[in-house]
């Protein structure tokens, strides 16, 4: 009998950029296609995916991507896949039709090939069977999968919360992982987001008590953002709104496109002259509007922070504006949402957060709801997936604290072979893993050296020097020039140039052109700049020299 591999090709040592490869006898499918934003020092990046090559090496044995719900992180680097990797994209109704909107906006829709399936359908994909399942999160069509293959059921979490009392309704089909658990699997691939908080995670029906409470209170405009795709949070902004009498009008473009499709498929019910257009907002009083708006995460562009900014051509903050941040900063994001909280609060706004007030619960399960799925699962191997290393490494000590051997339980990485047989669970190897990152219409060009490029000029600035030879005698001719930018002596520029251009004026003198070409020379300029630059500055700016022969 073959082994199974199971390979992540991202989302285990990182939040978002989750991707699952599970390969038999030369048969591949994949579970998600997901992105993840930028960090802090990837500069001038604007989207991070995932490293298919090996994928891509192997397209005529990828038979498929299953797509587990449709939040960015598992559904975001799906345009700059399919372009390289064509095959059927299986999903339920949301998932799809969030994923459509997006394959629209990138002229992809019409190549796509997307396959509908509810909870308890089951897709047959030699040699794999693999069927939906129903959990809670915070967006609607959310599911596990588990994946029959010849040794054995491999179940996916997906994301998801043991919610005893959701917004629609349907709880975690805990009956369903149960039954899996009780006929027996072989490997459990599990969500790890929340594993370093202890507890249960509440209810999304907090967030709607807390509106509630706050809705009384505010005299002015309430301006509510969360995630454009949380359909639940929304619902229940809504629904409240309409309790206290208010009107709704939506800002940002992902939010109005979400709002419309949700209520499209029935996901999301809006009582009757509840919603208005954004421009009707002066119609009426402060105290009978709410706006939904984007820009939970203090996107520089969103519509949040244009608001807060005094930039947004349709919503003017004003004092006693009260404002709700329905949502939590992604890790690499606290610093801009707390800049965005800081302007709102400068403009005289009142502002509730999830720092102070329980406007936001997660939509992951905390420590004490995944003990209690592991017990129900009770797998034979285990491998905490969807979270940095310390989220894994908490999963794994939960693994351990109700009864799986340590030897059964794997803490892997992105690119790691896991082999899985009935009586083997070992990390064999690595395939080519890691960081793609999209830089405009770039994808894949821009680099590690680029990025410490672009932190280099970011810090210390550029020091460009032009000197001009004759090419005859590779005299110098006149003076260098300098242009500098981000780059500031406090003692005196214009001295600190002049000798510089004096310090390569000297250097030239010693050039014997015959013996040497141009690019040794700027060579050696660049040596001499740098040691003399960083000797009376400290800084170490890129310095440039440009050798021009006349």
């Amino acid at each position: 009998m073959s082994l199974l591999k199971v390979i992540p090709l991202g989302g285990l040592g990182e939040i978002g950029l989750n991707m699952m490869a599970l390969e038999y006898d030369g048969r591949i499918i994949v579970v998600d296609a997901g992105l993840m934003f930028p960090k802090e020092d990837m500069l001038g990046v604007d989207l991070v995916i995932p490293d298919i090559s090996y994928l891509v090496e192997r397209a005529a044995q990828v038979q498929a991507i299953l797509l587990t719900h449709g939040h960015e992180d598992h559904i975001g680097a799906l345009p700059f896949v399919i372009n390289r990797l064509n095959v059927p994209i299986y999903g339920t109704r949301m998932t799809l039709g969030l994923v459509k909107n997006k394959l629209r906006d990138h002229r992809l829709l019409s190549s796509a090939t997307l396959n509908e399936v509810k909870p308890g359908d089951v897709v047959n994909l030699p040699p794999f069977s693999v069927e939906y399942i129903h959990v809670a999160h915070s967006i609607p069509g959310a599911t596990a999968l588990a994946i029959t293959t010849p040794v054995g059921v491999v179940l996916h979490s997906g994301d998801f919360k043991l919610d005893q009392t959701p917004v629609d309704g349907r709880p975690t089909d805990m009956s369903r992982l149960g039954e899996y658990g009780q006929d027996g699997v072989l490997l459990f691939l599990s969500d790890s987001t929340n594993a370093e908080l202890d507890g249960h995670t509440p209810s999304e029906q907090v967030v709607g008590e807390a509106f509630r409470g706050i809705f009384p209170q505010a005299k002015g405009r309430i301006i509510i953002t969360t995630f454009a795709s949380n359909v639940y949070r929304l619902q229940q902004a809504i629904e409240v709104a309409a309790q206290f009498g208010r009107k709704v009008a939506v800002v940002g473009r992902s939010m109005s496109n979400n709002i419309h499709l949700a209520q499209e498929l029935g996901l999301l019910q809006v009582p009757p002259d509840t919603l208005i257009p954004v421009k009707q907002l002066d119609k009426y009083p402060d105290a009978e509007v709410v706006v939904l708006s984007t820009g939970a995460q203090g996107e520089p562009l969103s519509a949040l922070s244009r608001i807060a900014n005094g930039e947004h051509p349709l919503v003017q903050l004003r004092k006693g504006d009260t404002i709700i941040l329905s949502a939590t900063p992604i890790p690499g994001n606290e610093g801009s949402v707390h800049r965005t909280i800081n302007n709102l609060y400068r403009n005289g706004a009142n502002v509730f957060y999830s720092a102070r007030n329980r406007v936001h619960v997660s939509g992951h399960a905390s420590a004490g709801d995944l003990k209690i799925v592991l017990n129900l699962v009770r797998p034979k191997f285990f491998v905490p997936i969807h979270g940095e290393d310390r989220h894994l490494a908490h999963h794994g000590l939960l693994a351990r604290d109700v009864g799986l051997a340590e030897e059964n339980v794997m803490l892997a990485g992105d690119g790691a072979i896991i082999n899985v047989g009935p009586e083997l669970f070992e990390h064999k190897g690595d395939v080519d893993a890691g960081y793609v990152f999209v830089d405009g219409l770039g994808i894949g060009d821009v680099g590690s050296v680029i990025l410490r490029d672009r932190k280099h000029l970011g810090q210390d600035g550029i020091f460009v020097i032009v000197v001009t030879v004759d090419h005859g005698s590779g005299q110098l001719i006149g003076r260098p020039d300098v242009v500098t930018r981000g780059f500031v002596h406090e003692g005196g520029a214009e001295e600190l140039i002049e000798a510089a251009k004096n310090r390569v004026v000297t250097a030239m003198g010693k050039w014997e052109p015959e013996k040497s070409d141009s690019t040794l020379l700027q060579n050696n300029i660049k040596d001499v700049l740098g040691k003399y630059l960083y000797e009376q500055t400290k800084r170490r700016p890129m310095v440039i020299p440009v050798v021009m022969e006349v």
